[in-house]
């Protein structure tokens, strides 16, 4: 299966709209460092939306959009070669025309120039933008503000301006090629599911039924999952973000799958989140059958009101109307979903849903006392006029599913 990249002239036009959007300030942006020995990195989501470079740890990308000298209105600074580093992790390459070319930015420096080109930049224009999102007070502060706060003490007169929401709201609205690799890693979660309903008995350790879906996964391209999958059965199902997967699957009980797979290069790219609940016994009984009728009514009467304009918390009111009514309110204890793009919850701008957004709509009903719940989630991309469910394809309705096992 072909992987789908976002071409180079993608990454150009988003910094070009960055650029245009902060008004003469300056934006700085920083990929990040790798964490523990061997951990996988993986930059700042906004540092990668801008660049699409995921194997550069330390990177820093600056946005100066009145620089007198074009090339420089952007600049990606690259951490030194570390040869002994670089003999484990591989050669990075040089700064050459080949670099330049392949990431689309004229101007490339090493880091240690860095202080210095915004020292320069900043006594031109004396206005600085946190593009970062911003920190709680109890948080560290974000890195762009933590160094304009410095650079403040240093240059009278310079002003920092909050730009937190630019990005976020750039990257809810999808291109054509995000949202292709949205679809893609829906299509691929999509014959996990279908790999589930056809493996799933009582028997099973939540373990095994996770490998059949991420097996099928990495059969067909994927990268890996896209989060860690949750497989919960019984009364484990009942644990919103349960993560053990290691217990044995009871006869009679339902199994709450919350998985997605992800397509992309490298550590990079975008994702599916989907839940389904599937009884192990291949039917649900006559109170199983019930409350996930309920549910399943709550997501159809949501999604049906998703559309350019609507808020989360109308989406959220619509699935609450049906549970509440049904005699259920204390057992749906989180919100309706999120944004889905480079993060499985990604970064949710102020104001209503625009249309190219991605959104997960996921009602559920959890009874600890009964040792069941029940959780179904679509992906939804907000259209024109309404939405369109990426993964209304995956068995949702009783039928479907008992149809399914059965085969």
């Amino acid at each position: 299966m072909t992987e789908i990249r976002i071409p180079t002239e993608e990454f150009q036009r988003r910094r070009q709209a960055a650029l245009d959007a902060l008004d003469g300030a300056i934006g700085v942006l920083f990929a990040g460092t790798i964490g523990e020995l061997n951990e996988t990195f993986r930059p700042r989501l906004h540092f990668e939306y801008l660049t699409g470079i995921t194997s550069e740890s330390g990177a820093i990308l600056i946005l100066d959009p009145e620089h007198p000298i074009e090339a420089r209105r952007v600049s990606l600074l690259l951490e030194p070669h570390r040869p002994e580093v670089e003999r484990w992790d591989g050669w990075r390459g040089p700064i050459d025309s080949g670099m330049k070319e392949r990431y689309g930015i004229k101007t490339v420096y090493r880091t240690p120039s860095f202080a210095t080109i915004l020292l320069e930049s900043a006594k031109r224009t004396k206005k600085l933008a946190c593009l970062h999102p911003l920190a709680t007070h109890s948080s560290a502060v974000s890195p762009d503000l933590a160094i304009f706060q410095k650079l403040q003490s240093r240059i009278p007169g310079l002003e920092v301006v909050d730009r937190s929401e630019l990005l976020a709201v750039a990257r809810s609205i999808k291109s054509e090629a995000e949202l292709a690799m949205i679809t893609r890693a829906c299509e691929i979660t999509a014959g996990g599911f279908a790999a589930a309903l056809s493996t799933l008995e009582a028997g099973m350790n939540e373990y095994a039924l996770q490998e059949v879906i991420e097996h099928s996964y990495r059969a067909v391209g994927s990268r890996g999952t896209f989060y860690g999958s949750i497989v919960g059965a019984g009364i484990n199902g009942t644990v919103l973000h349960y993560e053990s997967n290691d217990q044995e699957i009871a006869e009679g009980d339902l199994v709450v799958i919350d998985s997605g797979a992800r397509h992309g290069d490298g550590s990079g790219g975008y994702g599916a989140d989907v839940t389904r609940t599937f009884p192990a016994s291949g039917k649900f009984s006559d109170r199983q059958r019930e409350i996930y009728e309920i549910v399943l009514a709550a997501l159809d009467a949501s999604i049906a009101v998703v559309r350019p304009g609507v808020t989360f918390n109308e989406v959220d009111r619509a699935s609450r109307e049906i549970i509440d009514g049904a005699g259920f309110r204390d057992f749906f204890p989180h919100g309706i979903g999120h944004h889905l793009g480079l993060a499985v919850h990604d970064i949710t701008p102020d104001g209503p849903l625009k249309e190219g957004a991605v959104i997960t709509v996921e009602p559920g009903i959890y009874l600890p006392d009964e040792g069941f719940g029940v959780r179904i989630e679509d992906d939804v991309v907000i259209t024109a006029d309404g939405s369109r469910n990426l993964t209304a394809g995956i068995p949702r309705t009783v039928e479907e599913i008992e149809s399914a096992m059965a085969r």
